[in-house]
């Protein structure tokens, strides 16, 4: 369709300039343009009216056209904000299409409603040893529950986050699938299971879902004024996990003291110029390079070629072999299914022996604390093709790291707390890819590339006078440096309690003058340490909080948000027993009633955990 002059307001030029771009235009740019035209209508900018016109003119018929829209739920468990984020991206990809839809968390949502769906998204994590997070608990025990209710005509995709390095991998993901059919519901399009470098396999999900459900909708509805205005919105944020700003370093210190058997960085960023805002609780997610010793060494004992071409994304990008293992693929963690892919692929006899039934011990033993140059050197792999090896890798996932700075406090930069990994195994010095580097490998002025990763289940309450209690051992301290700074900004009156630990006092007590001020200001009510090391019996925070026990029960009776953060295999469950054995103890609970206090706690937000 063109323009013409005896049929619209315009003039001959500006016909001619509109027929050279509108056959250009995208389906979403043009139904983005007419949102943005028509949003500058309602707020009295007159002369946009008779442009929105033309430009609704030369939108498709579906567009435009009254439809019954198809009805999408979708629910995300998530624990550190992947999934919430994921869910977030896909609810906006199905209204752009003209669906209707439903986002909500599963702690959030009503399991008795779920009878009454038409189309089920679920995105939905599985924490640690294939266990679901916190916020999808009592969904997830619903759902495998007697109560749950036949579901025959529900249709329903999963995509399911999760770390290959686990036995378990993408469990959680695993059982919603299954369990969705065994009670009679039929799968859109087959469960995904997505490990660290998710993006593109959420990405082809996505799009396979889009593609089943537009063949059951008429129309398509055009996007109101405020969702024209949200993707003007989205738009304006150039920078996220796919698109990492390159953040200046403008300070990188060593805060243990001379003598500690641990090196933690307090590192100070900035973002001037990226748009990018965080909160407390959020992470900044950094794309870590491996360490270039390493890549030379895995160069040279595979034979490889540093400068062949090596394609790195599916558009077909290609860079050098060496610059492709150094900041594209993962080298340094081995996992199961990596084993069994290089198996396949080299037909080596004795590493197909090594992964037959029946030898899994043997497989874990040997996969932990190795990479891949190990499992070059063990089974001689040499004189491979390249691509086709290197094809088998996974991506390089992002590093999260807890903000430790209030934005309030510190506008266009953020703080993290970096704990250097190095240990030593097989005869080999290790390292944390993304610690050292930022330790060894990186100095004030140069830049790493980072995004803000936003986590909505660790947040401050949104009263300022609640009283809250804070536990974080080592670098889990991060998150509450910013809490306690946004407070300070907010001159919250709200009491604050924090539980630390380390292993010695005078070397390890991180950021021990910023909790001196504060506790000087009445900023924060009260602090309580353990260090493991100086004495003969070690004691850890959760004997502090037991040594506490009777104020603390009177501060959860107030209504305190209770905070933890740190190492998920032992400190979280301590912690948590911990609380579980104060609720017995001070309020005269069962077991039962003390865990089902603290599950309430959770649905009410006022117990929430940033593990890892």
């Amino acid at each position: 369709m063109q323009f013409q002059v005896n049929n619209s307001p315009f003039n001959q030029e500006q016909v001619e300039l509109l027929n050279r771009l509108f056959p250009t235009l995208t389906e979403t740019q043009q139904i983005w343009l007419g949102g943005y035209l028509s949003a500058l209508q309602s707020a009295g900018a007159a002369p946009a009216a008779p442009v929105a016109e033309a430009v609704t003119a030369q939108l498709p018929t579906a567009a435009v056209t009254e439809a019954s829209p198809v009805e999408v739920t979708v629910l995300f468990g998530s624990q550190t904000g992947n999934c919430q984020g994921l869910a977030t991206e896909v609810s906006g990809k199905l209204k752009e299409k003209g669906m209707k839809v439903t986002l909500a968390s599963m702690a959030d949502f009503k399991p008795n409603k779920l009878k009454n769906l038409q189309n089920l998204l679920v995105v939905i994590s599985t924490q640690g040893e294939g266990d679901p997070p916190d916020t999808a608990l009592q969904f997830h025990e619903f759902l495998h529950g007697r109560r749950a209710p036949k579901l025959e005509d529900l249709n329903y995709s999963v995509l399911a986050l999760g770390d290959s390095s686990y036995d378990l991998f993408c469990e959680t993901g695993r059982q919603f699938d299954e369990r969705l059919a065994e009670l009679g519901g039929n799968r859109i399009i087959d469960r995904v299971d997505c490990d660290l470098d998710y993006d593109e396999a959420a990405e082809e999900w996505l799009e396979n879902v889009l593609n089943k459900l537009s063949e059951s909708q008429e129309t398509v509805q055009a996007p109101t004024i405020a969702e024209a205005a949200a993707a003007v919105e989205t738009q304006a944020s150039a920078f996220s996990r796919t698109n990492p700003f390159e953040a200046e370093i403008f300070e990188s210190l060593n805060i243990n003291g001379r003598g500690s058997n641990k090196e933690t960085y307090h590192m100070e960023l900035s973002l001037e110029g990226s748009n990018l805002e965080y909160e407390p609780g959020d992470s900044i997610g950094i794309y870590p390079e491996n360490d270039p010793v390493i890549v030379e060494e895995l160069i040279k004992e595979t034979g490889w070629t540093p400068d062949e071409l090596i394609p790195v994304n599916k558009k077909g990008d290609e860079v050098p072999l060496q610059e492709a293992l150094q900041k594209n693929y993962e080298i340094t963690v081995l996992t199961k299914p990596l084993l069994k892919k290089i198996a396949e692929f080299t037909q080596i006899p004795e590493l197909q022996q090594l992964l037959e039934q029946g030898n899994e011990e043997a497989v874990t033993e040997y996969i932990y604390g190795r990479d891949l140059l190990d499992l070059i050197r063990d089974y001689q792999i040499k004189d491979l093709p390249a691509k086709e090896f290197i094809a088998l890798l996974r991506k390089m996932p992002p590093r999260l790291y807890s903000v430790a700075s209030s934005y309030k406090a510190n506008p266009e930069e953020v703080h993290l707390t970096v704990g250097a990994v190095r240990y030593q195994t097989y005869g080999r010095e290790r390292s944390g890819v993304c610690s050292v580097q930022c330790a060894d490998r990186k100095e004030p002025g140069q830049t790493l590339s980072v995004y803000v990763h936003k986590n909505p289940n660790f947040k401050l309450p949104a009263d300022p006078d609640k009283p809250i209690i804070m536990v974080g051992p080592g670098t889990g301290i991060a998150p509450f440096r910013s809490f306690v700074e946004e407070r300070e900004i907010m001159e919250a009156k709200g009491k604050s309690w924090l539980f630390f630990g380390d292993q010695h006092f005078v070397t390890d007590f991180l950021y021990q003058t910023d909790w001196q001020r504060w506790l000087k200001s009445g900023i924060l009510s009260k602090v309580d340490v353990a260090f493991s090391r100086d004495k003969a019996e070690k004691v850890y925070v959760q004997h502090r909080m037991l040594e506490q026990s009777k104020e603390l029960y009177e501060w959860l009776k107030e209504g305190a948000v209770v905070y933890v953060c740190g190492d998920e295999k032992n400190m979280a469950s301590d912690v948590h027993d911990t609380l579980v054995t104060i609720l017995e103890r001070e309020g005269n609970l069962s077991t039962e009633d003390a865990q089902h206090y603290l599950m309430e706690m959770q649905q009410e937000k006022r117990y929430q955990r940033d593990v890892y």
